[in-house]
């Protein structure tokens, strides 16, 4: 069989890609060489966000395109996509309350709101947000973004590819490339061994890898600049009375998120420095974590202490950088998008981008190939919900008042951290299954052998991370002897 479209990458960028060109009935195989978002994709600050600061850099079109996405994915995915409100304190020796109000304002208007609430003043003397926070912050403001589950956000992309007919392997390293009589063969190795597929078209999505890819595909030579930037992250037990998202800025001028996450932590991030070696082996540092706890202690009444760490990650950025300045904050977060031909087969490659405007980089990479594919169909991500997310009337509040209705025989409190990771999929998760002693064993967290069965056959799990970090977060909500006994059960069900 020959494939219209190869893509190299299962990250959001290359799952996004595959998804839209298999909707639009080209024949797609996806290689991603260890899990789907498996790297930079799940270790994110897991915002759907228009970049309040990118205003500070001028990037309006950037800033533009974000906050129109967020409107189109919080419709297409709001069983994992849920509005935020976010408290901006204003400290002296910050930014001007002139300057964040001008940037609130274009905030609100640069992209159309439909679900998403306007911006304000708010008394942190007076509103809740504000007994989180020391007594000296005493103004501020807020705004509204939305918090994703960004590896699911990848899986799903993944299943709406496959469900149009996509071959999506994962565990599948993609050895090299070279043109032959116009057409891509590609050498792919698994654990059955190195097989050669062929492709009209190859798009290199490979994320902080995409220069590797590129070396191993014949006399392919990638001149545009690409600065490898780790963010990392730290999770804690939730910072006392922090139930709002903080944006909180430092006297560097950068700025960290601190948000609320998985019912009763707090995600504080992101760093940004420069990165140089193997991207798989990144992981947050001594020096970064003190960064961010020294952050939290700036702002926060009862800040956490090093010993609170329950998670840390790090996640490595390929960022487009034309102007090679040493600030990794004021790189670009735009995407870039380069076509090649070699000996008349075409390749192109993805550089840079956001989690949040995945679905619009899809599309301009649909238009980039368009003229090597006459049969292609048209745009159609902005309207079809990803799988799940067809949650019905009053969204998906009603859609949980709905399936507690439905199945009587399950704690309400299970079947709603069902459906924030399934929406409307979930009956395919719960089978016939009348109460808790049909799901098999349990796992710890909620988690049962029914939902692993589930994740193996319909979303490519193969290892325990891939259950406990990635599909689910139920690795955070479980003690070391109780994620050590998941481990071993997950081997056996995997």
């Amino acid at each position: 069989m020959i494939h219209d479209l190869a893509v190299i990458g299962g990250g959001i960028n290359g799952a996004g890609i595959a998804a839209d060109a298999a909707g639009r009935g080209l024949s797609v195989l996806l290689a991603e060489k260890s899990d789907l978002g498996g790297a930079t994709s799940s270790a994110s600050s897991k915002l759907i966000h228009g970049g309040l600061r990118y205003l500070e850099h001028f990037e309006f079109r950037l800033v533009r395109e974000a906050l129109e996405e967020r409107e189109v994915l919080l419709a297409n995915a709001g069983h994992i996509i849920w509005p935020q409100r976010f408290i901006l304190p204003q400290i002296a020796g910050g930014r001007s309350g002139l300057a964040l109000r001008a940037g609130l304002f274009l905030y609100d208007n640069l992209g159309k709101r439909r679900q998403i609430p306007a911006s304000g003043a708010i008394d942190l003397r007076r509103d809740p947000a504000g007994y989180a926070l020391r007594s000296e912050v005493k103004q501020g403001f807020t705004y509204w973004d939305c918090r994703v589950d960004d590896a699911r956000l990848v899986v799903l992309n993944a299943r709406a590819a496959a469900d149009r007919g996509a071959a999506i392997k994962t565990r599948t390293l993609v050895q090299s490339a070279s043109v032959e009589d116009g057409l891509w063969r590609i050498q792919l190795k698994d654990e059955t061994g190195v097989h050669e597929v062929r492709a009209r078209a190859l798009v290199n999505a490979a994320g902080p890898w995409v220069e590797g890819v590129g070396g191993r595909v014949t006399d392919t030579r990638h001149v545009l600049p690409v600065r490898l930037v780790k963010g990392s992250h730290i999770v804690v037990p939730r910072i006392s009375g922090a139930n709002d998202a903080y944006l909180c800025q430092n006297a560097d001028g950068r700025v960290v998120f601190a948000i609320p996450y998985e019912e009763r932590f707090t995600l504080i991030g992101t760093t940004e420095i420069a990165f140089d070696g193997d991207p798989a082996g990144a992981t947050i540092s001594d020096q970064e974590e003190d960064y961010l706890l020294d952050l939290a202690r700036q702002f926060f009444v009862t800040p956490p202490q090093r010993s609170d760490i329950v998670w840390r990650y790090a996640g490595v950025r390929p960022l487009f950088d034309e102007e090679g300045g040493d600030n990794a904050s004021a790189v670009s977060r735009d995407y870039r998008l380069e076509l090649h031909l070699k000996d008349g087969a075409p390749l192109l490659t993805v550089l840079g981008g956001k989690l949040t405007t995945y679905r619009r980089l899809a599309e301009a990479a649909m238009m980039k190939l368009r003229g090597h594919f006459p049969q292609m169909g048209r745009a159609w991500t902005a309207s079809s919900p990803l799988p799940g997310g067809d949650l019905g009337e009053g969204g998906l509040d009603g859609f949980i008042r709905r399936l507690c209705r439905m199945h009587r025989g399950f704690d309400a409190a299970f079947l709603g951290r069902l459906a924030r990771r399934y929406g409307s999929c979930v009956d395919d998760v719960l089978g016939d299954a009348e109460g808790p002693a049909d799901l098999g064993a349990t796992l710890g967290a909620g988690l049962t052998a029914r939902e692993v069965a589930y994740l193996r056959d319909k979303e490519w799990a193969m290892t325990p991370d891939d259950v406990l970090w990635r599909r689910t977060k139920c690795g955070l909500h479980m003690s070391a002897a109780q994620q050590t006994a998941a481990r071993e059960a997950l081997v056996r069900l995997l």
